[in-house]
């Protein structure tokens, strides 16, 4: 589907290429020492070798003359290339490592050294007898090993990022638990299967079952007790290699990022804030304690972030001054290139969205940010009589709004105001990351506003909360209403907002992002293209369960100015993680959790005040949209 891009990526700067390929001891290099487009080279060429031979190896599994060959040339006085053995682990084990090395992972390095080295050894000694040197092919795999070894050798420099401490418990738990698996399955196929006369005992369907694992070849000829349909061998190794899978997989996982947001990094941000706030309407999200900061070196700029399946997800714009958001930036990256982490960016303005093409990320525009400014903002004339109506028909039916700060509403009040956004909420899970604060009712968040809505009873039935944006802006942050109201009710409070504004001295209101704006409007003029009509009638379709087009309307009726919002990401195949990435921290998706033993402990400073309790604040209703792009 076509995404306009809406920010000019400049050329790669020498600065950036200087990053990713500088050696970190700089000096003059002897001749001895590759240079550093040699260890890239290098480096490369082991990524390709292994996705070369994960290809290799599946078609071997597939083909049974080829499969025959590699066998063949596999045993007696043959010998193979690195992971070259016709099994889908050994197919596994290079496709995945093959992942993890491309993203120049030092665990894998090491494993793959451990492995290759001693083999080329091993092949070397092998060679030196006449019974090995009279084969072409034992050459050519010992030549081709050799040249991996070597790459893996030269680019020994480009392999720097780090892994989990806590990975080999998890790792030991995963096999140990894949294995019993594996074997009790297998072992019940085999004794269901079995072809051989006179049966066999436990013992040798045990061990069948464990060379099946490691190959589908004849290695498990040496069990003549067994012998199972190839279906069975199959479904046995492919079992095998998934746990195998699962444990690489434990073993080379990225860290997740322990160190949230401490209560210096939060000070040092609100000091930020407080100089340039004005600059971008999700500033104040920065402060979510779910988040970690990293400052430039002069302590000027910040990004925030959060690290989610490996995705280093920033929000927003850096914090802080423009002018060190470079080096904020090159400290993110630098972090996110040690842990293997995958960087974005979501919500970037066109300002930050600029800098950060400059240090080598691509651009998509994710939709717009609809912000209404106050002095601007009236009920008269015809472009504004649906909203007028609406909300003419609810102050009739006797609801009223009180505006208020977080800070001159009680401890009481406030747990009771809690209370009713949990109740309120649609849903057990919370949502909300890149614009959404996530603690209503946090005393250090006192600058915040509430809106709460009555009915002509006195009862309450819906409330809206704004964060700071500067001094004299807010920026939507939490939606709720009790689902039994008047339809109409968040129109009515948030006119009442923007008629009211000046009570509280605010001048401009971010309200919501609408995702894909501009292919909706521009999709509907006359002379449109075939391919944005498509494309906007797939979202069209969509909408009916997310709801895309009906945000974009809810906002526009405000009549608001558009602020363009940008998606930062480094390669186009890092896009569908970034989207199951975004997607978790926004609360769309939950994956199963870890056993406890192997979950990774945090260390989370306390949050909300006293006599309160912290409830993630989410925009939802189904009057209006989310800042996150989808209703609740």
């Amino acid at each position: 589907m076509p995404v306009q891009k809406s920010v000019v990526v400049p050329p790669l700067s020498p600065q950036r290429d200087s990053r990713r390929c500088e050696d970190p001891s700089p000096g003059p290099r002897t001749g001895l020492r590759p240079g550093p487009r040699l260890r890239e080279r290098a480096a490369a060429a082991t990524v390709w070798y292994l996705r070369l031979l994960a290809v290799l190896n599946i078609v071997a599994v597939l083909s049974l003359p080829f499969r025959e060959e590699v066998h063949e040339h596999n045993g007696g006085e043959f010998f193979t290339p690195y992971l070259a053995t016709a099994g889908l682990v050994s197919a596994a084990l290079a496709l995945f490592l093959a992942m993890v090395m491309r993203r120049r992972k030092r665990a894998a390095w090491v494993f793959n050294l451990l492995l290759a080295g001693p083999l080329f050894a091993l092949y070397v000694l092998a060679l030196t007898q006449d019974r090995f040197q009279d084969h072409l092919f034992n050459w050519l795999s010992a030549t081709l090993t050799g040249l991996f070894v070597a790459a893996l050798v030269i680019g020994r420099r480009e392999f720097n990022a780090i892994g989990d401490r806590s990975n080999p418990r998890l790792a030991l738990a995963v096999g140990a638990a894949g294995l019993l698996v594996t074997g009790a399955v297998g072992t019940w196929l085999v004794d269901a299967t079995n072809k051989a006369q006179g049966g066999a005992s436990l013992g040798k369907k045990i061990v069948y079952v464990l060379l099946r694992g490691i190959s589908v070849g004849p290695l498990a000829d040496r069990v003549p007790e067994v012998h199972a349909p190839r279906l069975i061998d199959i479904t046995i190794n492919a079992l095998t290699a998934a746990t195998f899978l699962l444990v690489l997989y434990a073993c080379f996982r990225s860290p997740r990022g322990r160190a949230l947001l401490t209560g210096e990094d939060e000070k040092r941000l609100r000091e930020l804030l407080d100089r340039h706030g004005e600059r971008d309407s999700l500033g104040y999200f920065a402060l979510r304690r779910d988040k970690a900061a990293i400052f430039s070196p002069t302590g000027k700029a910040a990004v925030t972030y959060r690290v989610v399946g490996g995705v280093s997800l920033a929000s927003g714009d850096p914090i802080g001054d423009p002018e060190a958001w470079p080096g904020a930036i090159d400290a993110w990256l630098a972090e996110a290139r040690r842990h293997a982490w995958t960087p974005a960016v979501m919500g970037a303005s066109e300002e930050a969205g600029t800098i950060y093409a400059r240090h080598g990320l691509d651009a998509l525009e994710l939709g717009d940010e609809a912000i209404v400014d106050v002095a601007d903002f009236s009920l008269d004339g015809r472009a504004m009589r649906v909203v007028r109506q609406a909300h003419n028909r609810v102050r009739r039916a006797g609801y009223t709004v009180r505006i208020r700060r977080h800070e001159d509403i009680s401890d009481d009040e406030m747990a009771l105001l809690v209370d009713r956004a949990d109740r309120w909420r649609d849903g057990a899970t919370e949502r909300g990351f890149s614009m959404a604060l996530g603690r209503l009712g946090d005393r250090a968040d006192g600058r915040c506003v509430m809106l709460e809505c009555r009915d002509a009873e006195d009862e309450p039935r819906a409330l809206l909360s704004f964060v700071p944006w500067g001094e004299q802006g807010l920026s939507l942050d939490l939606m709720r209403r009790d689902r039994a109201c008047e339809n109409g009710l968040m129109e009515f409070m948030i006119v009442e907002l923007l008629l009211r504004a000046g009570e509280i001295g605010v001048r401009r209101v971010s309200l919501n992002f609408a995702m894909f704006r501009s292919v909706f409007e521009r999709g509907a003029r006359l002379g449109a293209g075939p391919v944005l009509r498509l494309w906007r009638s797939v979202l069209t379709f969509f909408s009916r369960w997310w709801q895309i087009e009906s945000l974009y309307r809810a906002n526009a009726k405000y009549r608001p100015v558009w602020e363009p919002r940008f998606l930062l990401f480094a390669k186009s195949a890092d896009l569908p993680r970034i989207g199951i990435a975004s997607a978790r921290a926004e609360g769309f998706l939950t994956p199963p959790a870890l056993p406890a033993f192997t979950r990774r402990r945090e260390s989370r400073p306390a949050t909300g005040a006293k006599g309160t309790k912290d409830a993630q604040g989410v925009k939802e209703t189904k009057d209006t949209d989310t800042k996150v792009g989808s209703a609740s």
